[in-house]
């Protein structure tokens, strides 16, 4: 890594200022765009900013693109093309290369498709938005929370039980359709062009959002949308989205929106039902966008499921965690687990922490600990059916029992139960033999623990 940023330093020259002088440039190119001067493609290819962005594409890491370029030889293809590359687009005559389709299952079926730019193409989106963040951030919603700086999915979760503890005790739960796929290129760049004037970056963008999509060799030209897996499309989203945003404020609703994933708080059931056919007519005509009605409706907060959590039906509207985000979970752990069958447990368990560790950092707003008990009951019944799997045979398990400490007669009947592991691993004898201190000393966390040590230490 440090002959790469060497590399870097010498193709671009590093300012004195670092990091920080490139978010003073950035906040620069803002007031220029703001003042009318269509200078911001200058801004853009400016040394610090570039540096910046180099940094984020590199420390992501990420895949190659159509054309096979990984980070590790991003530097000397830098060096050999950035001049050329920096001359077409001071000049606006940048063309982007196609991106690759990339196909992800989605956790309820289906796929979502993620177009994966190339690594140059990568850095020049990454150094658009370091400029244009700073110019759109200021325009957006309050009510906003989807990829922006300073804000969280937790962040809108506890505006929304807010919301519901106020006496909105209805939720319009409104799900876009394939939206990342319909965005009209038309509506999205007459919304950016009111605060971008430089027409080259005006037209880098269109160009961006009409780059072709390859699949299996073959590119398909795009007319809408703009694929997930550039760092330009979640601002673009937030751009076009804003104006359902001020239209739900003109509305006086109070509303929580991450993404295309939008929840709108009302009093009542007849006033929810109502607004979700208006909002339906709103999106198709003004932003050409639809809903997924399969997906979409009003209900009682406390049966649908935002960001992966939900809301008890009492008056206090605690939150917990969704039922589907357990699953996924539980699923992720099995998987895991039937990687480490032949691997030591504690190899298996410092492969799981950090899932757990990631997960209970993002739920750690759940108010029903129940879950969370359970869970690492359930996590710890895994890992002894791991164990009694691997000692294989009886002669093994009675040897394994015993070494815990299992007077030698009940070890032996244990392991000639004729029962299965996951019986067996629920029996008194695996849990007088590993108990969860066992667990503790090999360094497994507890979920419980974790989540009470980070409401205590926020």
């Amino acid at each position: 890594m440090r002959g790469t940023s060497a590399a870097m330093t010498t193709l671009l020259g590093r300012n004195s200022g670092g990091a920080a002088h490139g978010v003073e440039v950035c906040t620069a190119a803002a007031g220029q765009t703001k003042a009318g001067a269509p200078s911001l493609m200058e801004a853009v290819v400016d040394r610090a900013n570039l540096w910046l962005a180099y940094q984020k594409v590199v420390g992501n890491r990420g895949a190659p693109g159509v054309d096979g370029l990984s980070v590790e030889q991003f530097a000397d293809w830098l060096r050999m093309y950035w001049p050329s590359i920096k001359a077409a687009l001071l000049n606006g005559q940048y063309l982007p290369q196609a991106i690759r389709a990339v196909d992800i299952p989605k956790p309820a079926g289906g796929v979502r498709t993620l177009g994966i730019p190339t690594v140059v193409d990568r850095l020049i989106q990454q150094a658009l938005l370091q400029v244009l963040q700073p110019i759109f951030e200021p325009t957006f919603s309050e009510s906003s929370y989807g990829f922006r700086p300073g804000r969280s999915a937790q962040q809108a979760v506890l505006a929304a039980q807010r919301y519901v503890q106020e006496g909105r005790r209805w939720v319009v739960d409104i799900d876009l359709e394939k939206f990342f796929d319909r965005v009209n290129h038309d509506l999205l760049m007459a919304r950016i062009a009111r605060q971008v004037k430089d027409v080259r970056v005006l037209k880098l963008i269109r160009r961006y959002l009409e780059a072709g999509l390859m699949r299996d060799g073959l590119v398909a030209q795009r007319r809408e949308g703009t694929p997930q897996g550039g760092p330009l499309s979640p601002l673009l989203s937030n751009i076009l989205l804003t104006d359902w945003d001020r239209e739900l404020e003109r509305r006086g609703h109070a509303f929580c929106r991450y993404a295309d994933d939008c929840n709108i708080y009302v009093r009542s059931e007849t006033a929810g039902e109502q607004l979700l056919k208006q909002m339906k007519r709103f999106l198709a005509e003004r932003l050409k966008l639809r809903i997924n009605d399969a997906k979409s409706a009003c209900a009682k907060p406390s049966t649908r499921k935002f960001l992966g959590y939900s809301l008890t039906g009492q008056r206090q509207a605690r939150l917990r965690i969704a039922p589907q985000s357990l699953q996924r979970l539980m699923a992720r752990v099995k998987e895991l687990l039937r990687q480490g069958r032949g691997r030591s447990l504690r190899h298996t368990i410092e492969t799981l922490n950090p899932v757990l560790r990631g997960w209970i950092g993002y739920f750690q707003y759940t108010q029903t600990k129940s879950a969370l008990e359970n869970l690492d009951g359930w996590l710890r019944r895994r890992l002894r059916c791991l164990l009694w799997r691997q000692a294989k045979h009886r002669q093994g398990r009675t040897t394994m029992l015993r070494r815990q400490g299992l007077p030698e007669d009940r070890a032996w009947r244990s392991a000639h139960n004729g029962q299965g592991p996951w019986w067996n691993s629920g029996a008194s004898h695996m849990n007088v033999a590993f108990p969860k201190r066992f667990f503790g000393a090999l360094g497994l966390i507890s979920l419980l623990d974790s989540q009470q040590r980070l409401q205590c230490h926020p």
